[in-house]
């Protein structure tokens, strides 16, 4: 049987780690998990432990990991596999707007990236946009780069009958509350629904954007916010509502990418509103009339608009975002992206 070496002090249930590590024994690997006591020092004391491996796979947000990675694979002859999911520089700059993109900070940390990326052997990336991104911003060649969706892990994101109350609409929302999701853009589209007491909107989760959030629905009768639930009980939270919501922040990151919650409530056979996105496979079925209703970005009254809308029958849209969710993002359709990208690799699971 084909090993992987699952390197770095990685949140092993994080969604994308836990959907990958799921991935990779599907098709065959065992994994071997490897976390070293001083990340720029890990090359050392795999050598002293005496690892050994097909691959080797660096997961989601380790950067720091990967040039000690990079270092032993080399003298090993075995290849390198960065996930990385976020560009380090991008988020700095675009996101927490930290750093002004022509500053030396920025210029440093993007030539600290360059080189990290440039060290393996492939990097995968969620979103075709994203690979596109990565490979014009570190001059990454196209054979080293590949594509997996996010997807929703599986059998814990199905169908899940819920009882519902006959009049009452539940539009869900669920994260952390980043800059990211454009939470502002669903209580401004909630403000234009409060006179349709039967329409409900519920925020849920924790994160930094949240107190803002409160403050700004201060008074609307139809939000509510709820706080964060263990991450096994999030399908059955998504059964009780009737449409799910996705991201409509504007920025270039949410652009890229299809968040994990489109691909959990689709998965949970509820229709989904988000914002529109070239993430997405073309020639997706998408709008009023499917179970993914791509709207423009940063737009309250789009928002409010296709919730009401859809409020007239959104419990009839639940079987066409299943089924879009099994033609485009099913495991299956998964493993088929993860085999290409080992196969670029050379590598042939058995």
């Amino acid at each position: 049987m084909p090993s992987v070496i699952w390197w770095g002090r990685s949140d092993r249930d994080y969604s994308r780690n836990r959907i990958c590590r799921q991935l990779l024994q599907s098709i065959g690997y065992e994994l071997i998990d490897f976390s070293p006591r001083i990340s720029a020092l890990a090359d050392i004391e795999a050598q002293l432990k005496g690892l050994s491996a097909d691959l080797v796979w660096v997961p989601c947000f380790r950067h720091r990991d990967v040039a000690a990675a990079s270092r032993w694979a080399r003298k090993k002859n075995i290849p390198v596999l960065f996930d990385p999911l976020i560009s380090a520089w991008q988020k700095q700059v675009y996101e927490r707007h930290k750093y002004e993109v022509e500053s030396s900070a920025a210029q440093r940390l993007l030539k600290r990236e360059t080189r990290w990326l440039q060290a393996v052997d492939m990097v995968l990336l969620d979103t075709e946009p994203q690979r596109q991104m990565f490979m014009q911003r570190f001059n990454l060649a196209p054979e080293q780069t590949a594509c997996v969706y996010v997807g929703a892990e599986q059998p814990l994101f199905s169908p899940v009958q819920a009882a519902h109350g006959p009049a009452l609409v539940e539009v869900l929302f669920y994260g952390s509350f980043i800059a990211l999701h454009g939470v502002e853009t669903v209580i401004a589209a909630a403000r234009r629904t409060s006179h349709q007491p039967h329409i409900q909107w519920v925020l849920l989760g924790d994160g930094p954007a949240k107190a803002q959030a409160q403050q700004q629905a201060a008074g609307l009768a139809n939000v509510r916010f709820e706080p964060s639930l263990p991450y096994a009980l999030l399908p059955q939270r998504i059964a009780q509502a009737d449409i799910v919501l996705g991201v409509f922040g504007g920025s270039e990151k949410a652009a890229q990418v299809i968040p994990n919650k489109v691909f959990q409530a689709l998965a949970c056979a509820k229709p989904v509103i988000t914002r529109a996105s070239v993430a997405y496979p073309a020639g997706i079925a998408h709008g009023p009339n499917h179970g993914l209703w791509q709207i423009e970005a940063a737009n309250p009254l789009a928002l409010a608009e296709a919730v009401m809308q859809w409020s007239l029958g959104a419990r009839d849209k639940g079987l066409a975002a299943h089924t879009l969710y099994c033609t485009h993002f099913s495991e299956s359709r998964l493993q088929q992206q993860l085999l290409a990208a080992l196969s670029a690799m050379h590598l042939k699971p058995q």
